[in-house]
């Protein structure tokens, strides 16, 4: 059986920042999905290229444009 869980300890749990802190700039990464639209060698069409990044504030002025 579950151990019962308080409120105190649920608002604890979510509000602590997970994650892997940046070496140059000590904030934690956020993890993104980055799509960018690119056309296909082969048939000449758009598509989607989605690639997964770490967002921290040394590289979000390259990912946000």
């Amino acid at each position: 059986m579950a151990k019962a869980q308080t409120f105190a300890e649920k608002v604890a749990k979510a509000s602590a920042i997970r994650g892997v802190k940046c070496p140059q700039c000590g904030t934690v990464r956020i993890p993104l999905l980055y799509v960018a639209s690119a056309r296909s060698a082969k048939t000449g069409n758009w598509r989607f290229q989605g690639k997964r990044v770490q967002v921290c504030k040394c590289n979000e002025k390259e990912i946000y444009g």
